[in-house]
């Protein structure tokens, strides 16, 4: 089981990670915006640019995924119900919150899952 100190450090490791993700977010699509004002003299400035909008997209769409991991993290720990496997009902491995998180499901637990999904 979690201190109070443990969840409060990883509470703040969230926010500071919810506030890096929502500056990129914000830096991202201004960038994007910005592309579509651009004037592209040829093929290869079109390319360009249209390849670093599918890069940047991806990423966009990667972030808010991982945004909304942290959004429910933060509300897990606020229902007292965080480092709990959302599978086995089980604790999460400290090692392993500590390097995800947001995690939701063990190291085992999370192997199945992946395995189901593909």
């Amino acid at each position: 089981m979690l201190t109070e100190l443990e969840l409060e450090e990883f509470s703040n490791k969230l926010l500071d990670r919810r506030v890096q993700i929502e500056k990129n977010l914000t830096d991202t699509t201004f960038e994007l915006d910005g592309m579509k004002d651009l004037e592209l003299n040829d093929e290869g400035d079109y390319a360009a640019a249209a390849a670093e909008t599918v890069i940047d997209s991806a990423i966009l769409v990667q972030q808010r995924k991982e945004l909304n991991e942290i959004e429910l993290a933060l509300d897990k720990i606020r229902l007292g119900t965080y480092g709990i496997c959302e599978m086995c009902e089980e604790e999460i491995s400290f090692a392993r919150l500590e390097v995800k998180n947001f995690a939701r499901f063990c190291i085992i637990c999370r192997e199945i899952n992946e395995k189901e999904q593909k």
